[in-house]
């Protein structure tokens, strides 16, 4: 046992990366920049990849993208996206207000909790985005945003992963 752990592939002295702090933000921003892929739809069918690495992050570490931050990945998510400027901004901040809150409220979660808890942000997401979109002038039928919304909960298991991995290769583990 004492040969083990004195052996060549320990883990003393390894730190995070560099610009380890950067890297969750990174990821929510590369999340955001997935729908200008030259998909062509008439009606968007895709997960808002940013919002959902995002959600990811916030339940995964709740210390490593404060609460602030996403305003301006919101903003960056509306510029990328196309969406009128300020829904990204006020759905991903009230979320993360609503996450804080559930965190202060809640004794523990386990896995099924923070999908319910994802899954019910994405679904006020795609609320919020129908009902700016038909205050603007594009109204489409309410039942066409269950497919997203369905696609982006099946899909929450894949950003949770994904921020897992880059959390443990951001920490150096």
């Amino acid at each position: 046992m004492v040969r083990s752990a004195l052996g060549g592939n320990a883990s003393l002295g390894r730190g995070p990366r560099r610009l380890a702090r950067f890297w969750p933000a990174c990821s929510v921003a590369v999340g955001s920049t997935f729908s200008i892929l030259p998909i062509v739809t008439e009606v968007g069918w895709g997960p808002d990849f940013g919002f959902l690495m995002l959600i990811a992050w916030r339940l995964l570490r709740g210390d490593v993208i404060p609460a602030w931050s996403a305003a301006p990945l919101g903003l960056f998510n509306d510029l990328i996206t196309g969406v009128p400027i300020g829904l990204s901004i006020f759905v991903w901040t009230a979320s993360m207000l609503l996450l804080d809150l559930a965190d202060r409220r809640t004794m523990w979660r386990d896995y099924w909790i923070e999908w319910l808890l994802a899954a019910m942000l994405l679904f006020i997401g795609q609320l919020v985005r129908w009902r700016v979109d038909t205050l603007m002038g594009a109204p489409y039928e309410f039942h066409l945003i269950w497919s997203p919304w369905i696609i982006s909960v099946l899909t929450f298991p894949l950003a949770a992963f994904v921020a897992s991995a880059v959390d443990r290769w951001r920490l150096g583990r």
